[in-house]
């Protein structure tokens, strides 16, 4: 996990529902970083949350959001960790956007999802695969 003050935004349909320049960036095996974004810097109307969590060995326990813009709903498009384990405290309370659902861009670039819908790396222009989620990564 490392800081990221490079300008990231997060966008539905045209309209912004994140910005900022406080982010941090996990790094994961085999997958490009993940962005996660603070609270202040989202727009809290936007955010609602769900009745789904996962658990990540590394980080804890996961709770997801939707993202609701006027009358359109997109279910389990972001998640949080709202009491990660130590060596991610920085996490805490911090939010992660799945870049396949959403407009996604890091100073200016446009974010490119990871492949496959299960994870959510972010692959900008300085990141080079190959990336979990690809033809034949399973077993990886």
């Amino acid at each position: 996990m490392e800081f990221d003050d490079r300008r990231v935004r997060v966008a539905v349909g045209g309209v912004m529902i994140a910005e900022s320049w406080r982010c941090q960036r996990v790094l994961e095996t085999a997958s490009p970083p993940t962005f996660y974004l603070p609270p202040d810097d989202v727009d809290p109307d936007a955010l609602v949350p769900t009745k789904r969590s996962s658990f990540c060995e590394w980080k804890g326990q996961a709770v997801y959001w939707s993202v609701r813009i006027g009358s359109r709903l997109l279910e389990a498009v972001a998640w949080s960790y709202p009491d990660p384990f130590p060596e991610f405290v920085g996490l805490k309370g911090y939010i992660a956007f799945y870049p396949h659902r959403l407009a996604c861009s890091v100073a200016g670039a446009r974010v490119e999802p990871q492949p496959g819908d299960f994870h959510a790396g972010w692959v900008t222009p300085e990141v080079v695969g190959p990336f979990k989620g690809e033809p034949d990564s399973e077993d990886w």
